[in-house]
């Protein structure tokens, strides 16, 4: 696989690296080089201009941005860049329970688009990159597909350790729905 780094991290402040370090984890086990950098939209306008309007220039595909409180960071970089840009809103200390965060990047004006994952769920950042990254390499494809199933066994591997309900004596159910070997 190509050693270019293709997926730029960045976050608003170190104390977002707890967070942002799950899409970090994600993209080093699937073997995707990235770099994770500090890009504050309030405190460094100008590194986060130059950021934004280079990073495809420097050979990214994909940027992820975390931030909390007002959370501009993913926007902004958006308005700056014509690469996808998955924002994942954090849960700060100043924060108003994440609210704040979820709505300054999930409520983008028309024109400056930003995908947006739960709150904290950096991980899924890390996963929806992989699978962007995914529409143009076989190999990256086919990692989220064996990971897919990954997913999928591990479920129906927990099927016969969940109880049946009291309730499922009472109402008729098909045949089968408790399981591992039903197909849908």
């Amino acid at each position: 696989m190509d050693k270019a780094v293709r997926v730029g991290i960045a976050m608003g402040s170190a104390s977002d690296l707890e967070i942002m370090s799950a899409a970090a984890e994600v993209l080093d086990q699937a073997g995707i080089p990235f770099e994770i950098t500090i890009v504050s939209a309030h405190r460094t306008p100008e590194r986060l201009m130059q950021y934004g309007s280079k990073a495809h220039q420097r050979g990214l595909s994909v940027l992820i941005a975390g931030a909390g409180g007002a959370a501009h960071l993913p926007g902004m970089l958006a308005s700056l860049t014509p690469l996808p840009v998955i924002g994942v809103p954090i849960l700060s200390s100043n924060s108003l329970h994440g609210v704040d965060s979820i709505l300054s990047i999930l409520q983008m004006p028309g024109g400056v688009p930003v995908a947006t994952v739960g709150l904290n769920n950096a991980k899924n950042a890390g996963l929806l990159a992989l699978r962007i990254l995914g529409v143009a390499s076989s190999e990256i494809q086919q990692q989220q597909v064996q990971q897919l199933k990954e997913q999928s066994e591990s479920v129906l591997k927990s099927l016969p350790n969940v109880e049946r309900p009291r309730w499922a004596n009472q109402i008729p159910i098909p045949q089968g729905i408790f399981s591992t070997t039903d197909s849908i």
